[in-house]
């Protein structure tokens, strides 16, 4: 993970997350699936609603400002600090869901993360996700580079986007078979007039670590400005999300 997450910000103006993930849940089989693990919880949103579907399920993510969210939200589950990419559980469960986390992951960290997934996994258990897929952002981040390159910087895109194709063969290295997977076009809308700006502040901090809060602030106006004739309509702006579902399954 290359984020420090504001945990109230994200609840606050970024609750679309969670809320879009509600439509992974039906990916889950609950005739072979009772225990469950939340890869990357945040603030418990999914954790929540997995339980309230009849699931026992505990939530794991590597931030602990979104899992004392997590835990004010809902006391009667079990949550706990770990890294998606070197973890292990006490016990395998039935499944392990993620939404979109795995994009945070570095690309020569996906096999880590996934072996950790298969050990956590019981046989013929169900790993279930949803991540950021090929194009991503695509605007957004071009509007970016441009910025960076007016100055002189390089941009460079702080998130694993793979196709089908590549990540496929991730899952299938790992030890999985690929029951289903799909990419797809998502645009997002973003609350208010500010939404691109605290999109970018939110979840593009890393290009930006080693310069100037005067030169942030800048680069980040250019890039706005850059996009209202594409992704601002109406008065509501949007992201142009891509998105890459899965669900693989642990041979039994």
């Amino acid at each position: 993970m290359n984020i420090q997450w504001d945990a109230a910000g994200y609840a606050q103006h970024f609750a679309f997350v969670p809320k879009y993930g509600e439509a992974l849940l039906a990916l889950l089989d609950p005739e072979t699936a009772r225990t469950v693990l939340d890869l990357g919880c945040g603030g418990g949103a999914l954790t929540g609603q997995l339980q309230a579907a009849g699931y026992t399920v505990c939530g794991m993510d590597a931030d602990a400002g979104q899992l004392a969210v997590a835990r004010q939200a809902h006391p009667d589950i079990r949550f706990f600090l770990g890294d998606a990419t070197d973890f292990s559980l006490e016990a395998p469960v039935d499944a392990v869901f993620s939404n979109a986390v795995l994009h945070w992951i570095d690309r020569e960290r996906q096999p880590d993360a996934l072996s950790c997934v298969f050990r956590a996994l019981r046989a013929g258990g169900q790993f279930v996700f949803e991540m950021g897929g090929a194009g991503c952002g695509a605007q957004i981040h071009a509007a970016l580079r441009r910025a960076f390159a007016k100055r002189g910087l390089a941009y460079r895109v702080p998130f694993f986007f793979p196709t089908v194709g590549e990540y496929a063969p991730l899952l299938e290295a790992a030890g999985f078979r690929v029951t289903f997977a799909a990419l797809f076009d998502r645009p997002t809308p973003l609350a208010g007039e500010r939404g691109m700006e605290d999109w970018i502040r939110m979840f593009v901090q890393a290009p930006f670590a080693a310069l100037p809060a005067a030169e942030t602030d800048e680069i980040i106006r250019e890039a706005v400005e850059d996009l209202r004739s594409r992704l601002y309509q109406d008065g509501v702006w949007a992201a142009d999300y891509v998105r890459l579902r899965c669900k693989a399954v642990k041979p039994a």
